[in-house]
């Protein structure tokens, strides 16, 4: 069967789960201008305020799921790893190839997810939680019936939340290990310098602000400027200073190390996670 593309200027999006993702990525799309909210749907069962979020701005909210996937070219399942294969049987008399089929659970393979639906037309992305403040970095794997106006399409989609890569499925683990947990470490680093500041005198507030604002500052000059960041961090390194001396404690206490470590144990917890 010929796959034809999605009408760019009509279609019609339906999310099937209601959480926290899903309502950053549908709220970056209307705030983007992208989609208007009467053109998205999603199905409510159980949590009242998971209603109230969704129709704070505009979004329709559907009796359900299968409501959804009637109204909608297409469909994005942001539903727990764990219960997506239930989901997806469930739908699968709905599924029709003319649908393009997104998901965005962790784990979960290409291979298993048309496997499921009865059909290949699936495009595989792996965001993060910046999403809800439209500084996602997001990462995308066409299936085998995905046609490039699929992944064009998609690309917008999750252009409205942030940055949106394509990478071979391949290194999905590695993804998930540093940018879908990454967000993670940051906070940790803010909670921490903070920690150093407030040790060295500072009130508790203005240290967090600082600590904040200084991660955000240094991580859009790196995307600004274009500079490798061991470029940037030898610019303010002067010969004696301050930053070299704390850069000095940073490198004894393995900094680095700890970093590169965080992301190869998660990318392998990934991995076992997976279904087989």
């Amino acid at each position: 069967m010929e796959v034809l593309p999605i009408s760019i200027d009509a279609y019609r999006l339906g999310f099937i789960g209601a959480g926290k993702m899903a309502e950053s990525i549908a709220k970056g799309i209307v705030q983007s201008g992208l989609l208007p909210p009467s053109r998205i749907s999603t199905a409510v069962h159980s949590n009242p305020s998971r209603r109230i979020a969704f129709e704070s701005f505009g979004v329709r909210v559907l009796p359900k799921n299968d409501n959804v996937v009637e109204e909608s070219d297409v469909v994005i399942l942001s539903v727990k790893p764990q219960v997506v294969k239930n989901v997806v049987l469930k739908l699968r008399p709905l599924l029709s190839g003319k649908k393009l089929l997104v998901s965005v659970a962790a784990g979960v393979k290409l291979k298993d997810l048309q496997d499921w639906a009865g059909h290949n037309r699936f495009v595989r992305v792996m965001p993060n939680t910046p999403a809800a403040v439209g500084e996602a970095a997001s990462v995308m794997s066409l299936g085998e019936g995905a046609i490039k106006e699929d992944g064009q399409l998609v690309a917008k989609l999750f252009g409205s939340v942030g940055k949106i890569w394509e990478a071979e499925e391949k290194y999905f683990d590695a993804i998930t290990g540093l940018s879908g947990s990454g967000p993670a470490y940051i906070f940790l680093a803010i909670e921490a310098l903070a920690d150093g500041g407030v040790a060295a005198g500072l009130p508790r507030e203005l240290a967090m602000g600082l600590a904040s604002q200084t991660v955000l500052g240094a991580a859009s000059m790196v995307t600004k400027t274009g500079k490798h960041p061991g470029q940037l961090k030898d610019d303010v390194t002067s010969p004696g200073g301050t930053t070299i001396a704390g850069i000095h404690e940073l490198e004894k206490g393995g900094l680095r190390g700890m970093f590169m470590n965080a992301v190869v144990a998660a990318a392998k917890r990934g991995q076992e996670l997976s279904p087989k």
